[in-house]
């Protein structure tokens, strides 16, 4: 090598040099970014793995000994998929499979219970359960509400509310409710004359419903226009109370438009209570159960240390427009769905029975002695015996509620060999007691005769279980009979009704509570003379 050629190659050096410094950093560098990458991705594969065990583990655990699948096979999400359509093929397939059963569903672990003494027994544990309707109800109802209260401040509100529904309550409210009868059994004649022909007549039935609650609860105080725009747009609501729901209300999702609904009805019957306030407070008549929820807040703060002790068992303290509210709304998701639900399976089963609709005319007719043109009062509706019987039937025949969520305050050992977890859904379902063979003679049969005086079904009681039964049973048990017979009765009376039978009409869709599949497809008419059987 010459001398020349040699200081060529030694001025190279430190350029080669740098170069294969850089090629080396980069190459570490590189190698780094792929370790760290694949040891992020190692980290994120444990972890989901890892809950993934943790999930079904917690679930096995929790499961123990009861009826349910085995492991969860759809991992966290469990049955959600199905919940977003039940069947109540499916459901009836759970209270079958056990005295106790579960499912898990995210986050909740569910624990069904199926048989009459265990239903019962939750009902009556309020130190170990609470309502919780379903998981968002506390979202839509707002946390404060009363249903979800416990102790001294639940036992406050129900001693107010108590005497909202006496016979003596009712039978103010009896006038509105005819004239909401009067208004939508036209209604119903005048779409089935523009349709020419029959259709479904379920959403009717819910609309019908609606205004007549709304009359009940808030009087002249709420206008034609919102009670068309709360009936139109409720059943969003309900589509939001799904029993399994995403945990978060993520907008334009069903939840997320229940919620909107919701808070728009409870602001107008804020503005509603202020009105009662103003109307009590100005020495006016109660007309509603608003103006009587108020008159008993007023005569309690006029009160004297003079009033005797049956005046002062009485006294309520002052609740604010928003309580009414809240209170006036779980009043109207306690009867809508509900009632609605009886309301279109009354209808279906008188229209399918001729000897049962021949029975509640005869009987109409000789309560009225003759004069059909009678108006409704509570004595009237009282002597409706066999129309009553049919009501009853009915709701245990296809009881509008099935099943009633509650949750677990703190592990609940419900027998001997099964403890509920803290923080469980707990679900007492009743329509198991309410087809009981033993106590119900042919319990798939509807027969309103079974609850003649000293039958077996009338003194099954506990069995009855329709409206629930303890410290949260159903206050207006006696509304809801007193309603659907003074309906039913004068449909009866006055019209006819033909059903289109379809191979959907038997098959019960869930729906919040339980509707026929085809939502019922009637035609209405008015009877020539009422007064011929």
């Amino acid at each position: 090598m010459s001398v020349e050629n040699a200081s060529v190659f030694t001025d190279q050096l430190p350029l080669d040099a740098d170069n294969l410094s850089q090629s080396l950093t980069s190459s570490l560098i590189v190698q780094a970014i792929v370790w760290s990458r694949s040891n992020v991705w190692s980290l994120v594969l444990t972890v989901v793995v890892g809950l993934l065990i943790y999930d079904q583990i917690s679930y096995i655990i929790k499961k123990g000994s009861i009826a349910g699948p085995k492991f969860k096979v759809w991992p966290v999400i469990g049955p959600f998929l199905e919940s977003m359509n039940p069947k109540f093929e499916e459901y009836k397939a759970k209270w079958d499979s056990g005295p106790l059963s579960c499912v898990s569903v995210f986050h909740k672990f569910v624990v069904i219970a199926s048989n009459r003494d265990l239903a019962r027994k939750i009902f009556n544990s309020p130190s170990y359960v609470k309502p919780c309707v379903v998981d968002v109800a506390i979202k839509l109802l707002r946390p404060t509400n009363w249903v979800f209260l416990d102790g001294k401040a639940h036992v406050d509100y129900r001693r107010s509310l108590n005497g909202l529904f006496t016979r003596q309550a009712l039978g103010v409210y009896l006038p509105h409710q005819e004239t909401i009868y009067d208004k939508y059994f036209e209604r119903f004649v005048a779409l089935s004359k523009s349709n020419k022909g029959p259709l479904p007549f379920m959403p009717e039935f819910r609309e019908l419903n609606c205004a007549v609650s709304l009359r009940t609860f808030c009087g002249e105080y709420i206008t034609e226009e919102q009670v068309k725009i709360i009936s139109d747009n409720y059943y969003k609501i309900t589509a939001a109370l799904e029993l399994v729901n995403f945990p978060i209300i993520l907008p334009f999702t069903k939840t997320w438009y229940g919620k909107k609904i919701t808070d728009m009805t409870m602001d107008i019957f804020a503005k509603c209570a202020q009105m009662a306030k103003d109307h009590i407070a100005q020495g006016g008549d109660v007309t509603c159960v608003m103006d009587a929820w108020v008159k008993l807040m007023h005569d309690s703060k006029n009160s004297t240390s003079d009033d005797n002790d049956e005046v002062k068992k009485f006294l309520v303290r002052d609740f604010t427009n928003k309580e009414i509210s809240e209170t006036i709304f779980t009043f109207l998701f306690a009867s809508q769905d509900a009632s609605s639900s009886a309301t279109t399976w009354l209808f279906q089963i008188i229209a399918d029975r001729p000897d049962v609709m021949a029975k509640i005319r005869e009987e109409q007719l000789r309560v009225r002695d003759g004069d059909v043109h009678r108006r409704l009062d509570v004595d009237l509706v009282e002597s409706m015996e066999y129309t009553r019987m049919v009501v009853k039937e009915a709701l245990r025949y296809r009881p509008p509620v099935t099943m009633v969520p509650y949750v677990a305050k703190k592990s609940y050992p419900i027998s001997a060999d099964y403890t509920i977890p803290k923080g469980a859904m707990v679900i007492p379902t009743l329509y198991p007691a309410l087809h009981d063979p033993e106590v119900y003679e042919n319990p798939d049969e509807f027969i309103p005769e079974r609850w003649v005086a000293n039958s077996p079904a009338t003194n099954a009681a506990k069995n009855w279980l329709v409206f629930g039964t303890g410290p949260h049973v159903c206050l207006g048990q006696t509304y809801v009979m007193l309603n659907l017979t003074a309906m039913m009765g004068k449909a009866a009376l006055f019209y006819d009704w033909k059903h289109t039978v379809t191979e959907k009409s038997e098959n019960i869709r869930v729906f919040a509570t339980i509707f026929p599949d085809d939502d019922c497809i009637l035609e209405f008419s008015k009877r020539a003379d009422p007064t011929k059987l």
